[in-house]
């Protein structure tokens, strides 16, 4: 099962945003920061979802096991349902990727424990400035 860890962040809400995304996969390791330009952190944390879940689907992973400290998304994607309508087109996106992997399990954890995700979404905010 590859391993996936994803973090969405702002500066300021809505402000410059990154995604961050790690990932642990059959003795390799993906690392991904990816500017988003200005946007909620809600906002940043789905579109980080949705950039981990690409680069999976590029590489065929087919199981995965992703954790985010975001409860938002993590019970958006569980339940298939958002009750701020803001974040319907994002959950939607979301599940038309998770629905094309074999399995696909979706976690919360703390944020003391996604501290590299978290690093790379804080790089790719940097990124948005250059």
């Amino acid at each position: 099962m590859i391993e996936v860890y994803v973090d969405g962040a702002s500066a300021g809400n809505p402000g410059p945003s990154g995604a961050g995304v790690f990932i642990k996969a059959e003795g390799s390791v993906i690392k991904s920061a990816l500017p988003l330009g200005m946007l909620s952190n809600h906002e940043a944390e789905f579109e980080a979802l949705i950039h981990a879940l690409s680069i999976c689907k590029e590489n065929q992973y087919r199981t995965l096991s992703i954790r985010t400290d975001s409860q938002l998304v993590s019970s958006a994607v569980d339940r298939r349902y958002v009750k701020n309508k803001v974040y319907l087109p994002y959950l939607s996106r979301c599940l038309e990727l998770v629905d094309q992997f074999d399995l696909c399990f979706i976690k919360w954890i703390p944020s003391s424990k996604n501290k590299m995700a978290d690093e790379l979404a804080r790089k790719a905010i940097q990124q948005n400035e250059q």
